[in-house]
């Protein structure tokens, strides 16, 4: 197939494009390099430098490429900036992923796969492991824009026809994630710790997430791409797992000597979710393989080589 990934010099979209190379498809990636990295691009991919919002930029791409299936991965992705800059994570978020779904409808493009969040639209939940007919109370904008982008999605399968794949990611950790700035909990601390600086935990370190693997998340969009028919799909362990136990294994795989430091909790924060993934491995043939002990372990040989 002929497949446009967006954000595929990012750190989740890299990983899925080497996924779909790997399965012997034609890949071309279009990325803005706000926060992806030419050095994380596989080398048969073609690359086009260009923002989603960039309407005229997108259509050159299109016209190019003629791709089959989209795998949208570009997006802005942090709680708390979304909390500062609301107005950009709407523009970004929903207003880019609309230009991109109009010339996927011109072009005749089979069908998108799309990356939303499981940790963030959902809010705080009723009931874990959350299944993907919770209901949905995001508590923050990131939360809200990727899930006003699903009902798009909706619609353009509604009135023309375009399946769609909504991917609800948890959260999704290993190699090439940027340890610098705003990123997960695992970059973070793994830099930190073969720094040999401290860490500190926002709250006390018991709110528990879903911690998948890159890869088995670029498995995901793969076997998502090549599915027949529309739907949304937890992709997660329906395990949770607490930030001191993710400190712990960072730790003892690091070799790291000091003890964690706590801070206040951060606003706008789930406390404590974790996914079901049963629809995605009942229709989709996925699950989780790398479990968190081996995936921290591969996160810091990564990090450290």
């Amino acid at each position: 197939m002929r497949i446009l990934v967006t954000g595929g010099a990012g750190f989740i979209g890299s990983h899925i494009v080497d996924a779909f190379i790997g399965a012997g498809h034609q890949v071309a990636v279009v990325d803005n390099l706000n926060t992806g990295k030419l050095a994380n691009l596989n080398p048969a991919a073609s690359f086009f430098q260009v923002d989603i919002r960039d309407a005229a930029g997108l259509a050159r791409v299109f016209e190019q490429v003629q791709p089959e299936v989209i795998s949208h991965q570009a997006a802005l992705a942090d709680v708390r900036g979304s909390l500062r800059e609301p107005d950009a994570y709407a523009e970004v978020n929903i207003i880019g992923s609309i230009r991109l779904l109009e010339l996927a409808r011109q072009h005749g493009v089979r069908k998108v796969v799309y990356a939303s969040t499981g940790g963030a639209v959902y809010g705080e939940p009723e009931y874990v492991p959350v299944r993907e007919d919770h209901p949905i109370n995001p508590l923050d904008p990131y939360g809200a824009s990727k899930h006003t982008v699903e009902h798009y999605l909706f619609i353009y399968r509604h009135n023309y026809g375009l399946d769609y794949a909504s991917l609800r990611y948890p959260n999704v950790y290993g190699p090439r994630q940027d340890p610098f700035g705003e990123a997960g909990v695992v970059a973070i601390f793994t830099g930190k710790m073969l720094a040999d600086q401290p860490c500190t935990i926002n709250g006390d370190g018991t709110q528990q997430r879903d911690f998948v693997f890159v890869t088995d998340v670029a498995r995901a969009n793969l076997l998502a791409a090549a599915a027949a028919g529309s739907g949304i799909y937890n992709i997660g362990s329906g395990v949770g797992t607490d930030v001191n136990a993710v400190f712990a294994g960072l730790k003892q795989a690091a070799g790291y000597a000091q003890e964690a430091l706590y801070g206040p909790a951060k606003l706008g924060e789930v406390y404590k979710i974790f996914l079901d993934a049963s629809k995605a491995q009942r229709e989709l043939g996925w699950e989780a393989t790398v479990s968190v002990v081996d995936g921290l372990k591969k996160t810091v040989d990564y990090f450290r080589a």
